[in-house]
Formats: C-alpha cells, sequence, structure tokens
C-alpha cells in the first residue's frame, strides 16, 4: 500500500512539473528593447512579435526603455524575475560595450543575463555627404593624414558603435578626425544630409534610403565581404584598410536564471521566427544577415567583442560618463 501511495505521489509530481514545463507562456511576454522606437533593435523586436504570438498564443509586448546607451533598460531586465515573461532585445553596445565605457555600469553584461540569441548583423557603411571632395577610402585616409583631427566624423552618441568604429578607423590608419556626437542616430542623419557633418560610419539599414536617392555617398562597407544590397561598394579591407571588419548586432537574453525547458522555448520561438521565409527575406533586403545561433556560439561571440572593443576603448581613452 505504502508503494502504491509512493508511486503514484511520484507519477502526480511528474505531471504537475510537465504540466508547468507545458504552460509556458500563460500571459504576455515583455521584450525591453533599451533604446528609443524606430531604431534597428526596436525593429527586430517589432518584425518576430507577430510569429512568437501566433506560436505561444500570447502577445509579445515591446517595451522601450531607452537611456545611458542602453543601460537603464538592461538593469530593468537584469532586476526582472527569470521566468521567461522578461526578454531583452539589444545591441552591440549594451552586450559588449557599456562595461569598459562606463564606470558604473547597473549591470554585467557577462554575469547578469541567459544569453539566446544573436538575431542578426549588419555592417556599417562609410557615407559621405556629397559636397564632400573624397571619393574613396583611400583619398579619406589622404586627407586626413593632411588635416589631423579636421574631418567631421557624425555618430549616434559617445561611445556608441558608429563612434568606436570611426575611432577603430582612426587607430589602423594612423589618423583621426573631429568626433562630433549627437543625441540619437536621426538627428546625427539630419545634420550629415545637410552638409553640418562630412562622414559617418553609418548602419547599412539606416543609410540604405540615402544611398539609393543620392543624398549620400557609399565610400565602404565594414563586413568581411560586400553587402548584397550594395555589390558595388567595396570592403574596408578591400579598400586597403586591414582589421576594422565590424559588425553591429541585434540579440535576445533573459535575466539570469531562466529554468532550462522555459530558455528551450524561447530560444526556439525567437530563431524559428528569424528564420520564417517572410520575415528573414524582409530583413535581407534591409541589408541584415540573421545569425540565429545557439546560447553556447553567443556567449562565445560575446567574449570575443567584449576583448576586442576593450582594447579599442582603452587605446581611444574612451568614456561616455
Amino acid at each position: 500500500m505504502k508503494t502504491r501511495k509512493l508511486l503514484l505521489g511520484v507519477v502526480m509530481g511528474m505531471s504537475v512539473a510537465f504540466g508547468a514545463q507545458a504552460a509556458y507562456p500563460e500571459r504576455p511576454i515583455t521584450v525591453v528593447v533599451p533604446f528609443p522606437a524606430g531604431g534597428s533593435t526596436d525593429a527586430i523586436a517589432r518584425a518576430i512579435g507577430p510569429k512568437i504570438s501566433a506560436k505561444f498564443g500570447q502577445p509579445w509586448v515591446v517595451d522601450n526603455r531607452p537611456g545611458a546607451t542602453g543601460a537603464i533598460g538592461a538593469a530593468m531586465v537584469k532586476r526582472s524575475a527569470p521566468d521567461g515573461y522578461t526578454v531583452l532585445a539589444a545591441s552591440i553596445g549594451v552586450y559588449a560595450m557599456n562595461q569598459w565605457l562606463q564606470k558604473k555600469l547597473p549591470y554585467d553584461p557577462a554575469k547578469d543575463f541567459d544569453l539566446l540569441t544573436v538575431a542578426v548583423r549588419a555592417p556599417n557603411v562609410l557615407v559621405a555627404n556629397p559636397s564632400v571632395p573624397a571619393n574613396t577610402v583611400s583619398e579619406i585616409v589622404a586627407y586626413l593624414k593632411k588635416n589631423p583631427g579636421k574631418m567631421t566624423f557624425a555618430s549616434s552618441g559617445n561611445g556608441s558603435s558608429d563612434h568606436l568604429t570611426a575611432e577603430l578607423f582612426w587607430q589602423k590608419t594612423g589618423t583621426s578626425g573631429l568626433h562630433v556626437p549627437y543625441k540619437g542616430g536621426a538627428p546625427a542623419i539630419t545634420d550629415l544630409l545637410g552638409g553640418q557633418v562630412e562622414v559617418s560610419f553609418v548602419n547599412i539599414n539606416t543609410a540604405l534610403p540615402y544611398l539609393k536617392t543620392g543624398k549620400l555617398k557609399a565610400l565602404a562597407v565594414t563586413g568581411e565581404h560586400r553587402a548584397a544590397i550594395l555589390p558595388k561598394v567595396p570592403t574596408l579591407t578591400e579598400a586597403g584598410v586591414q582589421g576594422v571588419d565590424i559588425y553591429s548586432w541585434q540579440a535576445f537574453a533573459a535575466p539570469k536564471g531562466l529554468p532550462k525547458d522555459v530558455k528551450a522555448k524561447l530560444h526556439g520561438a525567437i530563431v524559428s521566427a528569424l528564420n520564417e521565409p517572410d520575415i528573414k527575406n524582409k530583413l535581407v533586403e534591409q541589408g541584415f544577415e540573421v545569425v540565429a545561433n545557439t546560447p553556447e556560439e553567443f556567449e562565445k561571440f560575446q567574449l570575443m567583442e567584449q576583448a576586442r572593443w576593450k582594447n579599442v576603448i582603452e587605446v581611444g581613452k574612451i568614456t561616455a560618463d
């Protein structure tokens, strides 16, 4: 009799456990984007939302929490319960740059999150206002060497990925330009279009509409290979600048301590959504490359990116505080 009761208890316990696993998610999932609406990270988080909502039968709610180059939103996710109902959608800066730029960063990108997947990556494009006489990278480098600190490079903010791309470019070419930081990518583009600043390393998806209309000109892309949507534009390596193979990227994570089954479900849903033909084609048309890798691959990639940008930031003596 005791044995029967014991077995019954075990079976009931297993049923409850499996029932709990099968139940997730039982309510909406909040996706914290630590940047304003309308940017690349926000666009990626929203693009996959309908697919995930359909798969889970629950809303995928994007919550924009901008500030401190993504640190405010990231810290909010860190403090959230690790139950799968709060997800972080962030970019390279949050995961691999901020810890070297901000002395009192309110989160640790290597310890406070369960990494899910790098969703997409995209090269930056060295673009110039049409009034700039230089039409090649070599001409830009020649001008910078003759006029150190004179050519203006716009960025979306001090310590941003476009700023650090410019810093790495200067380091690798032995040159220097004049960094002009803005409070976001939109005002930087506005002044670039207006000729108030001369050049910038811009996310390819952001630059594309202006390149198509001739309002900006592309001199090089920072990827390992030419971008499919800009096949005539050389890479920086092809243009003679080595060691500046750079991608901006967006990725998903959750608070540390996520249950294994919930982590597997979230990862599977995000990767599946990114690889849906209509979503993938749309992203590729905008210049993104779908990565959708494993948590383990993300961890290794994060370590490499952190080491790389730590060196760039230390050599350039850059801070964002």
